[in-house]
């Protein structure tokens, strides 16, 4: 791994022996020549194994002789010229590139020491820290093929950087306030504001003003956290309705007055990769700021209504750069910080296109003139057990690659889904998952997913020759693979959504299969020509078999029924009572206007697609239970569905599962179906028999956890299987997630979550890279 002071690290190893020789860079990674004593010799090759740095990941060392050269020094050798062609093929490269790397403690005391050089400068950083991926332009990772090229070190910088007793010895980012990036304060019209840029942003933000920052990967959107009306007024220039924001808090401390911090959370809140993380709120989250504030607060900051509404969950990071750092010790009181977009664009990451994407969202830009090569978004994770469940994979973990294992054979491009989009590229043993795309909608995300293939292409030696897509045919990223192959020689190879998923799991966790793969998401082109999403799966790498689902119904509008969850409550509704609603549910009544007429459609199949989706019965039952009727982000009836539920409440529906409805495949006889309706129908006579709202949502999480183990029951029965992988969108519910793990338990099942990817779509890339991996391995002769 370049960029994490390995260099600087074997040469202090070696001069400490008494060794001679060298150590350098380039396209394969790092190469070291040592000669001296056998003993010394080998206590070398053991330290380099046993104590590398932080950062650093070894993944082999590979010795041989070489030839004695009689010379007494060791040295760091210069990375090779970059004659290699431009163009396709290139080297045979190996070596990896850092994810970028939160501020490590040395640099925080440099930038608080008011004798130091780099007092409160934000671009600090060292070989243990700073940004990485984000700047990188090619390799090998040195400051030519960076975005510092442009900055010429300073002699003090200089002499840093060449000592090898020097913890900047060899940080290709090196910089200080003589040489390195500056700040500027811009004004949305025009013009730059003449005061100290940091000064002049706190002013802005303590004013109740909306502030965009320049951070490693992209354009945040700040405002002060507990300032309703600065909170309200980003909501509405965002377009970003109820969609809860990212809070930046200023400390661990300041953290753990907001939320419940768990020592999992804990390390993940501090680690280098600084992810935001979904933590539990207190109850005091809210209350008004101490007037006096402290390094160690005692009353709990304010977090205005806006910031996350209705939700017990709050999204906390932790500065990750010194200029967050600086505003956060200036402010003393957290920020709103979330992506520096209008809702559904990407990231902005560009100076010259910021005031004109974000002129009527921000009042100002604090900016900086160090370029951002690769825009990279904040990663999100929550902790389920003691370990990351990642939500969105990002900053501080992309491009650091994924085991694969059993190798690809050739080169794979997987082409991902639409929503939350990533890529993979995988070559040999390693997967390289993108940072977080966005939904592939518009153009401007589009050109992120192509560039992006074309610059990890470009770093990690990728030629693919096995390109991996979706089904589904309307799909841009289906559509990119089709068109790559009618210009390039490679092989297609078309993966179900779902399987996807379960094979994304199995890979997450080094698992070939087969399992038991429950796939319970929003939608996902199915083979029998309608939309799956509720899916009991007996799958490997390789292939699967529809063993068991979700009754399907229709969703009267197609599309509409995602925006508009009581649609899907009709048609749940109209089968589950034949027609006779009772018209004192509350779904009916609120919207009777159109109840008919919607009803109508699904009875007739008119514009409404059969589905076996998870997502949407989830919606159905949000709507039922009156939490969303409509929503304003993808998923948003069953996340406030969760939010209500009585965590107190321990029973459950009747929901039996239905067998014989015949096998996808003829060689499966297993086939059973899951009848979602009865479970609606025992929902809403639970409601219509007077029980609040909050148990029949808690009840309904219970079924469906015991729907998934009694599905599993019913295929370890016919298979023998034994080992359950749980994927998709649905399973990021940590509600179901845990309940439906601990029933799976108790019942001797293996069960395999996600660790590494997201289980939502993010993660579809890695799952249709594994399966063309595997089905273009060499069939097994046992």
């Amino acid at each position: 791994m370049q960029g994490v002071g390995f260099r600087p690290f074997v040469y202090g190893l070696a001069t400490r022996l008494g060794l001679a020789g060298l150590v350098g860079n380039d396209e394969r990674g790092v190469f070291i020549e040592v000669e001296g004593g056998g003993a010394l010799v080998e206590a070398f090759l053991a330290a380099l194994a046993a104590d590398p740095p932080p950062l650093a990941v070894i993944e082999r060392i590979s010795t041989g002789p070489a030839a004695v050269t009689g010379r007494r020094d060791f040295v760091i050798a210069p990375s090779p010229a970059p004659d290699l062609p431009r163009g396709l093929p290139w080297a045979d490269r190996r070596a990896l590139v850092s994810p970028d790397v939160a501020t490590c403690d040395a640099c925080l005391c440099d930038v608080a020491d008011p004798a130091g050089r780099r007092y409160g400068y934000a671009f600090t950083n060292c070989t243990c820290c700073g940004p990485r991926f984000t700047i990188v332009r090619d390799v090998p990772y040195d400051r030519a093929n960076t975005t510092m090229a442009g900055f010429r070190m300073c002699p003090d910088c200089a002499r840093e950087y060449h000592d090898p007793a020097d913890r900047r010895f060899h940080a290709q980012p090196v910089c200080c306030p003589a040489c390195g990036p500056r700040l500027r304060l811009l004004l949305p019209g025009g013009g730059e504001e003449r005061g100290d840029p940091l000064e002049e942003s706190v002013r802005l933000l303590r004013r109740g003003r909306v502030l965009a920052v320049k951070g490693l990967g992209g354009f945040h959107l700040a405002a002060l956290a507990g300032d309703e009306t600065a909170v309200a007024a980003l909501r509405a220039r965002k377009h970003r309705e109820d969609k809860p924001f990212a809070v930046m808090a200023g400390g661990l401390a300041e953290a753990r007055l907001l939320c419940e911090v768990s020592a999992a959370e804990e390390r993940l809140l501090t680690g280098p990769a600084r992810p935001v993380v979904l933590l539990r709120r207190l109850d005091a989250a809210g209350v008004a700021p101490s007037a006096t504030p402290s390094a160690t607060p005692s009353v709990a900051p304010s977090v205005a209504p806006s910031v996350a509404p209705g939700n017990r969950w709050l999204g906390v990071l932790l500065p990750y750069t010194p200029l967050h750092h600086l505003l956060l010790r200036a402010l003393a009181e957290p920020i709103v910080l979330t992506s520096g977009n209008v809702s559904d664009e990407p990231i902005v990451h560009r100076d010259e296109e910021v005031r004109e994407r974000l002129g009527g969202v921000a009042d100002a830009f604090l900016t900086h003139d160090r370029p951002i090569h690769v825009r990279t978004d904040d990663s999100v994770v929550r902790v389920f057990r003691g370990r990351a469940l990642p939500i969105r994979r990002s900053r501080g973990y992309a491009p650091h690659p994924l085991p694969l294992a059993g190798g690809a054979p050739r080169p794979v491009l997987a082409c991902g889904a639409e929503l939350k989009h990533t890529f993979c590229l995988a070559r040999d043993d390693r997967a390289f998952v993108s940072q977080h795309i966005g939904d592939l909608e518009n153009h401007e995300t589009l050109r992120s997913f192509t560039e992006g293939v074309t610059h990890f292409m470009r770093l990690f030696d990728v030629v693919p020759e096995v390109i991996a897509h979706d089904l589904h045919p309307d799909y841009l990223s289906t559509k990119y693979a089709l068109d790559w192959i009618l210009e390039r020689d490679a092989d297609l190879v078309g993966v179900q959504h779902h399987h996807a998923h379960v094979a994304s799991c199995l890979a997450d966790n080094g698992v070939a299969g087969p399992v038991i793969g429950v796939a319970f998401d929003g939608l996902g082109y199915g083979l029998d020509g309608t939309l799956w999403g509720g899916e009991f799966l007996v799958a490997d790498l390789a292939g699967f078999e529809r063993a068991g689902h979700l009754a399907t119904v229709p969703m009267p509008g197609g599309a509409a029924a995602i925006r508009q969850p009581w649609r899907m409550a009709a048609a749940y509704l109209d089968l589950a009572y034949e027609g006779d609603v009772p018209g004192d549910l509350g779904v009916v009544r609120r919207n009777a206007r159109r109840w008919g007429v919607v009803t109508a459609m699904a009875r007739r199949g008119v514009n409404a697609p059969r589905t076996s989706s998870a997502g949407r019965l989830f919606d159905a039952v949000a709507a039922l239970v009156g939490t969303r009727d409509e929503i304003t982000y993808e998923g948003q009836a069953a996340v406030e569905l969760e939010q209500i539920a009585d965590l107190r409440v321990d029973d459950a529906y009747a929901c039996p599962l239905i067998s014989g409805e015949g096998p996808f495949t003829a060689s499966f006889t297993a086939s059973f179906t899951v009848p979602g309706v009865d479970l609606v129908r025992a929902a809403a006579d639970d409601l219509r028999s007077g029980t609040p709202r909050e148990v029949v949502a808690a009840r309904f999480h219970n079924t469906l956890a015991h729907v998934v183990a009694d599905g599993c029951d019913h295929l370890r029965e016919t298979t023998g299987l034994s080992a359950v992988a749980l994927s998709g969108g649905v399973f990021q519910n940590l509600l179901l997630l845990d309940r439906a793990v601990t029933l799976l338990e108790e019942r001797r099942f293996t069960v395999l979550t996600h660790h590494h990817v997201p289980p939502n779509d993010g993660g579809v890339s890695l799952g249709q890279a594994a399966v063309a991996a595997a089905r273009d391995r060499p069939a097994d002769p046992g």
